[in-house]
């Protein structure tokens, strides 16, 4: 197919265009007076939402003529920055986007004006960085204090009885325990603590992704298949292969050293024609302490690792070397077996194994991976199951519920701040702008981007956002307005509940 290309203010304005499509769609979400958006699919009914990053991700941009060529990598642009926060925080998505659209059109104006863009965006980048050593600063820590972090989880989800629920959970598990998100069978929000272990490697193909809204592989109940070889030839492990099919098992987690090459290739194949759901997961960790970590897995879902160690090989090894477990959930970077098909008081032992080592370590790094690998094997996992009464309905709860876990666990791990944009704001007024060039005016474009959160969520409020601007600004640090009772005039946001992640805001 034939590339055009465009340069200068006809590429800017083309790039502007696609970003100002995904921010128009995206900026009515903003806030807790943010409207819904219904996301047309191409099967199935459509998904109701006002999650930024899943409405950014529901634009698709047209290229068929010539006004919009070049639409796309704008869109892209804000989409890659949504998805990008999205990962790290869990929220704070429409926060991102409208900075990146405020950023984008201020940057083209002026740029069209005569600025250096290379000067402008070293002014930004500058600006930015003062502005995360303040934002470091006026965080404030949160755990041990259920009730914030009740309050982050409610502004996320926009619930009180999801925030309510999912502090109790973290509690159970920890800041650093795994949470997982599913659909349930009745109406109500449903939670229960299991027994599970988590591990930080995912799947190696993107290919064996069962739910491609979450990019997760998902399987109740599946055989789970252990080996510290790295598997290349298929012939190698054909003879595994014709074992399973005979014996019917269709839904196998395996976890190799290494699997790639042909054998990657039959696998992702027999997946795609329904032959085998498969994923194939990379062995944690590296040299004698994968093995470990294999035999921990091992024990605690009743598998036996293939390993010439031990003399197993694909070929003359059963189907008794393998393992299973109620659920499997394998992301991108993250698995997650719950409830493991192995012996409790083999786990047991394993565990006073561990600790045992863990007491005679010659080193502090060796005592600390010890007890990593106790930890892991004796750990929790929360599952967080979502009731509705319809497919939309659920689906809509599960991105909320999903938000709002990561946007908890980012405020237990870095604090919080004032809310509603309120923080932003105050550090806008903070930052010192001085000078007409083009370093300086890339200064004033990030002081001019901060304060349009708290524009739109005033804007999608229905309040008269200059003027409370205006307000905030002259007023006290942390002073903002409660959209939900706007009557109270200047408040502080904090006290009054409204607060933010700081890694949300950074």
């Amino acid at each position: 197919m034939a590339k055009k290309v465009f340069y200068d203010d006809d590429a800017r304005n083309r790039v502007l265009g696609g970003a100002k499509s995904l921010y128009d769609a995206v900026k009515v979400t903003y806030g807790p007076k943010g409207r819904n958006v219904v996301i047309a699919k191409g099967f199935g009914g459509p998904t109701v939402t006002h999650d930024g990053v899943t409405v950014a991700e529901g634009i698709e941009l047209p290229e068929n003529d010539d006004e919009t060529l070049g639409y796309k990598v704008g869109a892209d642009l804000i989409k890659q920055a949504a998805k990008n926060l999205n990962k790290q925080a869990g929220d704070g998505t429409t926060t991102v986007t409208v900075l990146t659209y405020s950023i984008l059109k201020e940057a083209n104006r002026l740029i069209a004006a005569g600025h250096n863009p290379m000067e402008l965006r070293k002014g930004i980048e500058q600006a930015g960085a003062e502005i995360v050593k303040e934002l470091n600063k006026l965080a404030e820590p949160i755990e041990g204090k259920s009730d914030r972090v009740a309050e982050v989880a409610t502004i996320s989800a926009g619930d009180a009885e999801i925030g309510k629920l999912i502090a109790g959970v973290i509690e159970k598990v920890g800041k650093d325990g795994v949470v997982t998100v599913e659909a349930g069978q009745g109406l109500e929000l449903e939670a229960e603590v299991v027994e599970g272990f988590s591990l930080d490697k995912g799947w190696v193909s993107p290919f064996f992704v069962t739910d491609a809204g979450r990019q997760e592989a998902v399987y109740e109940k599946p055989a789970i298949l252990i080996t510290d070889k790295k598997i290349s030839s298929v012939q190698e492990f054909l003879p595994m292969l014709e074992k399973l099919a005979q014996s019917g098992k269709k839904d196998v987690v395996l976890i190799a050293d290494e699997v790639e090459g042909e054998a990657l290739s039959i696998l992702v194949l027999n997946k795609l024609k329904g032959v085998f759901n498969t994923v194939a997961v990379k062995a944690p960790s590296f040299g004698d302490r994968r093995k470990d970590v294999l035999r921990d897995i091992a024990v605690l879902t009743g598998a036996t690792v293939i390993s010439e160690d031990h003399g197993l090989t694909f070929e003359n090894a059963g189907l008794e070397v393998l393992g299973s477990a109620r659920k499997v959930i394998v992301g991108k970077d993250e698995t997650t077996i719950i409830e493991g098909a192995g012996k409790p008081s083999g786990v047991k032992e394993r565990i006073a194994e561990i600790k045992s080592l863990s007491e005679n370590a010659s080193s502090e790094y060796e005592k600390e991976q010890f007890d990593k690998r106790a930890a892991a094997l004796s750990g929790k996992v929360a599952v967080i199951k979502v009731g509705g009464a319809t497919e939309t309905e659920i689906d809509e709860k599960k991105f909320r519920v999903d938000d709002a876990v990561a946007a908890t666990k980012a405020a237990l791990a870095e604090g919080i701040v004032a809310g509603g944009g309120v923080t932003l704001v105050n550090l806008a007024g903070n930052l010192k702008v001085s000078g007409a060039d083009s370093l300086s005016v890339g200064r004033q474009i990030l002081k001019d981007a901060l304060k349009q959160p708290f524009l739109q969520i005033m804007k999608n409020a229905g309040l008269n956002a200059d003027a409370l601007l205006a307000q905030v600004e002259s007023g006290k640090p942390g002073f903002g307005v409660n959209v939900m009772k706007p009557e109270d005039g200047l408040i502080d946001v904090k006290k009054a509940g409204v607060i933010d992640p700081a890694r949300v805001t950074k």
